[in-house]
Parts: C-alpha cells; structure tokens; sequence
C-alpha cells in the first residue's frame, strides 16, 4: 500500500472508522440514491465498507493491495463481496452496478492519467443512470505531514468537474467540505 506506518495506522483506528460513519459518510453521500448493487473502489482497511455494508443490499468492493483484501474479506467476507483488483481495470461487465463510490482513495493514486482510467472505469460499469459519488482529502499542512513517504496527488476541485465529464458523467457536483481545511466531495451521473 502507498502508506506510511502512521497513515496505515490512522486508516485502521476505531477513531477514524468513527469519523467516516458520522461525518464523512453522511456528508459525501448526502441526497444521493445508491440503488441496488454498489461498487465501493478501494475501501482500505474498510471504514466505508463497515458502514455501506448496513445501507445497501448488494456491496461489492475492489482493493488493489493483497494483504488488505485478505484481511477485509476474512472480516467482511460474508456480507460483502471483496476482490482483489485495481480500479483502473475493472473486473466487471459493462453497466453491472447502480452506483460506484470511493473515498478518500484518490490521492493515493500516483497519476491524473490513472485517476482519469478510474473514472472511465467507475462509467463503464454503472448501469444507466446510475452515480458515481465519493470524497477525497485536500492539501493541508496536516495532511502532508501524515503523507511524508506516501503517495499523495490531491484532486483539484476547479479541474475535477471537466475531468469527471471528459469520463462521460453528467449532472456533475464538486464542492468543498465546509469546514476549513476539509475535503472534497463529487459526484456525476451516467446518462440513460
């Protein structure tokens, strides 16, 4: 994984996985209808996982490290399905999904170029009409520090709407966590 101990560290907390059920969570998937069957890109340690798993009828999740999928799928193996791949390569037929979501995953992906694949992606397997939603984290003297030695390309939000489109996603939203230093959220629709 392109984390540091520290960061590997916060990401499996209790305290964290707190955070993103009561904060996080509430507020990237604020007024948006997840469907059916969801497709949860890169869940980490599975602080998202805990919560979507309760929400939704159908949870599928891609985690790109394989000691991580090893260690959600023996935690959450049983009420969801975990797979072992990378997002920028999906597994899946095309339209499989009513919706896709990641958070806070993005900025560990080393390039726009592959955060852009991931995008296509997450449009080539929503059905029609479905969302692609999710957060990331901004650029903060805090966050840097947690990402000394890590992978860090934030996603600026004056370019994320075009990029989002430039995927094929309409009735695309991008704002900003309104408390100082917060994240982003997106989310786009693919056409019916």
């Amino acid at each position: 994984m392109p984390m540091n101990r520290a960061h590997r560290r916060l990401c499996s907390s209790e305290k964290w996985a707190q955070g993103v059920r009561d904060r996080l969570l509430p507020w990237a998937l604020e007024g948006v209808e997840l469907g059916d069957e969801v497709l949860e890109l890169g869940p980490g340690y599975g602080a998202n996982l805990r919560v979507l798993v309760e929400q939704v009828p159908v949870l599928t999740a891609v985690e790109i490290d394989e000691d991580t999928t090893r260690l959600l799928q023996k935690g959450w193996g049983d009420r969801a399905r975990i797979i072992h791949g990378d997002a920028s390569e999906l597994p899946f037929p095309d339209r499989d999904f009513s919706s896709v979501v990641c958070f806070t995953m993005l900025h560990h992906v080393p390039t726009a170029e592959a955060q852009d694949r991931i995008f296509r992606e997450a449009f080539r397997v929503l059905r029609p009409g479905g969302v692609f939603a999710g957060s990331d984290s901004q650029p903060n003297f805090r966050f840097r520090l947690l990402h000394i030695g890590d992978t860090m390309n934030t996603l600026p939000p004056k370019t994320l709407p075009g990029r989002l489109e430039a995927a094929g996603f309409t009735d695309v939203v991008v704002d900003r966590y309104p408390e100082r230093g917060g994240g982003v959220r997106f989310r786009g629709r693919r056409p019916e």
